[in-house]
């Protein structure tokens, strides 16, 4: 099969379109043509050699993809050749065949193309581990979303207003700013022109967020904590302004504020199949009914998948980039 490889750690012309091993689905797992794979700041990290995959992770790119199953292993049931999926990767997305244990398989939603559906797994997963089960968020809570026209913040805010929470967002242009509002955003902020604090705190009578979901990292730490409520959750996904940070362990203590991290690629696979198997049951009806809709921004061909990394570096796009294979 081709596959997208990156023979040496570096810049997106690194990434090489080459001919690789097919894989071979093992006991519990099946074989998927792959058709689309949504492209995530991870795989940036991991082409730039910050984020190697866990151990027995394929080492092709590659955290989400949608297709069509070729093979089965033994010991699978409930899946048959030729069912349309969508699935949860721990590596091996950027190719045009992927193995995956099905527990993290999960059907497409009725209503969309497989193209559509490449683009849910990693941030519906993402979202709902973060937001719902960390995060703990309520209806009539308030739900700040960092980077709100990204992949995932286009779908925590559909995610959040649909479960009846005010939503807040940050993105860094007008035109962001409005996507996120037309998504459901009651209070949107650009934040090269305003502070989050200032808005979040005067929107809410300086009760605060409840919940912030953060992919900024070390730099809005100490902002983050300012903009809590009392007994507010900070779950950070992301570190894309930098790892460390100085926090204000006196200021937490004062709203008896939770400071927590999430990541998906390095759980157990029983852990990954259980938050698979919640998203399937509390967020694919509000997608099949189209309460949430997958935001794209564009598709390129998986050849072509150098030029999708420069969108995302350099925050070109609103919601989601995907990869296709002929």
């Amino acid at each position: 099969m081709r596959a997208i490889t990156v023979p040496t750690h570096g810049g997106p012309a690194a990434l090489t379109w080459a001919d690789v091993p097919d894989p071979v689905p093992a006991a519990g797992e099946v074989l998927l043509d792959v058709v689309a794979a949504g492209v995530n700041r991870a795989d940036i990290a991991q082409r730039m050699g910050h984020y190697p995959p866990p151990p027995g992770a394929s080492p092709i790119l590659g955290l989400e993809c949608s297709g069509r199953i070729a093979a089965i292993g033994a010991g699978v049931e409930g899946w048959k050749i030729g069912d349309e999926v969508c699935a949860l990767l721990s590596g091996g997305g950027y190719a045009e065949r992927v193995t995956v244990p099905t527990g993290q398989l999960m059907p497409v939603p009725k209503g969309l193309t497989l193209v559509e559906a490449a683009s849910l797994p990693e941030v519906a997963c993402t979202v709902w581990s973060s937001v719902f089960m960390t995060g703990r968020l309520q209806p009539g809570e308030v739900l700040l979303v960092h980077g709100g026209a990204s992949g995932i913040g286009t779908f925590a805010i559909q995610l959040g207003v649909r479960h009846g929470a005010r939503v807040f967002a940050t993105a860094g242009s007008p035109e962001k700013v409005n996507r996120c509002r037309e998504l459901g955003a009651e209070v949107a902020i650009e934040y090269h022109t305003e502070d989050f604090v200032y808005r979040v705190t005067e929107e809410t009578a300086a009760h605060g967020a409840d919940v912030i979901l953060d992919i900024v990292g070390a730099p809005y730490l100490r902002s983050n904590v300012e903009a809590l409520a009392d007994d507010g959750r900070l779950v950070i996904i992301g570190m894309q302004g930098g790892r460390v940070g100085e926090l204000d362990l006196a200021a937490l203590g004062a709203k008896r504020g939770t400071v927590a991290t999430t990541r998906l690629r390095n759980r157990t696979r029983d852990s990954k199949a259980a938050i698979v198997a919640a998203v399937i049951d509390n967020v694919w009806p509000s997608i099949e009914s189209g309460e949430i809709a997958p935001v794209i921004d564009r598709a390129v061909p998986m050849a072509q998948a150098a030029e999708a990394h420069r969108v995302l570096e350099a925050s070109q796009h609103i919601g989601k980039v995907v990869l296709t294979v002929n």
